[in-house]
């Protein structure tokens, strides 16, 4: 553990440590990178077959303790390539007898500078799969159920925060569901991309110092592990650029910012409960106390943790473009960060959708007459029924509005019977595209 020890004192002492997947594609690429050099008679079967089981069991998890460098090291990463490298070589000189040295055998054909560019791209690419694409079609399936559920409970519009015509909150749910279809292709797309692995370019992306073969055989064996469909990229781009990996971090925003909007409409429709909206009931929200000093408070809870984890994926999309950024020549400078950031964002969306959709999408439910009411009494109708009733009896009615009165209280007291307002205030056909000009004149 030597250049682990000595790197304590010069890299950050952050306590910030890579998190299980990327020391779980460490492994995997370890434990493939000694599986191909025994297979091509560079490693002797014996040496090959021990770096191979404790390979396989630092991606178990079982050596998570002593991977301990810290994230903000040297940008190629590798400070966490001789941190895994020593931690194989050491437990397979003391479980197997076996002389394995951190650089001639566990880093044997490799380079910190492939090796850490391939790891955390396959870490992306399994964190994205495994979790936050379940979650982003969980989402979309819950918000489907309750936007069918939704489809005929009018409200009124609101544009500028101000009254605009009524929509139905089914409609004001399909835009959601639509921004999040669009974010699952466009993840489905660049996560292509990020497949894409540098290794077996070695230090300069030219393979010196490994077999023709290596880079191929080894992302074969990765896909025998995942099944994930991993290619080999041109080292000389995937060494030098992170671009791919910083385009999915950009796709993340743009997931975090039209969750970011959801949430905000949430919360005002769940404002309240006398001097707010108070359009819809989110019960899982009283389920902790609002307030530590007013008995009864009831606060968005989950919404507004939402909006603080979906802040910090933002954060770390403007990292991630600061990292992108270092580095010259033949090699990125901003590979660790990257690797760690693009993992955490993963993390977070993930579990911001499960609890939004779980606790407070499924769980919402509408104060339909409340809602009515406003969509019944919002000043945009004025300009709608005008045709209908006449400029005199319009303006008639903006003055009562401005009162306080419903504009069904209103039509009502023009002389209007409660079919012909039913007619005039027909919410459902407003919410419909066409012309609504056609009506009862008196």
């Amino acid at each position: 553990m030597e250049y682990t020890v000595r790197a304590r004192g010069l890299f950050m002492s952050t306590d910030t440590k890579f998190p299980r997947e990327v020391i779980w594609a460490m492994g995997l690429v370890k434990y493939a990178a000694a599986r191909v050099n025994t297979e091509l008679g560079l490693l002797k079967p014996e040496v090959g077959s021990a770096v191979m089981n404790v390979a396989r069991r630092l991606m178990n998890g079982e050596y998570d303790g002593e991977i301990t460098v810290d994230v903000h090291q040297t940008g190629s990463g590798t400070g966490l390539n001789m941190n895994v490298n020593e931690v194989i070589s050491r437990h397979v000189n003391t479980e197997y007898g076996i002389n394995a040295h951190p650089n001639d055998h566990v880093n044997l054909g490799q380079s910190s500078n492939d090796v850490v560019p391939s790891a955390i791209r396959v870490s992306a690419v399994k964190s994205y799969l495994d979790s936050l694409r379940p979650a982003l079609l969980n989402m979309i399936r819950v918000m489907e159920e309750k936007g069918g559920e939704f489809n005929n409970v009018v409200k009124a519009g609101r544009t500028h925060l101000r009254d605009a015509l009524p929509i139905t909150l089914g409609q004001e749910f399909s835009a959601y569901i639509d921004a999040f279809k669009h974010d699952l292709s466009l993840l489905d797309s660049v996560i292509d991309y990020v497949k894409e692995l540098p290794i077996g370019g070695t230090a300069v992306g030219t393979g010196i110092n490994t077999h023709p073969d290596f880079g191929n055989r080894v992302v074969k064996v990765i896909n025998e592990e995942t099944n994930l469909g991993f290619r080999r990229a041109n080292p000389f781009r995937a060494m030098r650029l992170l671009t791919d990996l910083l385009t999915l971090s950009s796709i993340l925003r743009s997931l975090s910012m039209d969750l970011y909007r959801l949430c905000q409409d949430i919360r005002l429709m769940f404002s309240g409960p006398f001097t707010g909206l108070n359009e819809v009931d989110i019960p899982t929200q009283g389920e902790v106390a609002g307030s530590s000093i007013m008995p009864g408070k009831v606060n968005p809870v989950t919404v507004e943790s939402a909006l603080q984890a979906v802040s910090t994926v933002i954060g770390l999309d403007e990292a991630n473009m600061m990292a992108a950024m270092l580095g010259e020549f033949e090699l990125s400078m901003g590979i660790p960060l990257m690797g760690y950031n693009v993992v955490r964002q993963v993390r977070i969306l993930t579990e911001t959708m499960d609890k939004l959709s779980s606790l407070v999408i499924r769980e919402m439910r509408p104060n339909v007459e409340r809602m009515r009411h406003y969509a019944e009494s919002t000043s945009a109708l004025i300009t709608l029924i005008s045709p209908i009733i006449g400029y005199e009896k319009a303006s008639e009615l903006a003055k009562q509005l401005k009162e306080g009165h419903s504009i069904r209280d209103i039509l009502l007291k023009l002389g209007y019977t409660e079919g012909e307002v039913n007619r005039i205030l027909n919410l459902e056909e407003l919410t419909k595209p066409g012309i609504k000009l056609r009506g009862i004149n008196k």
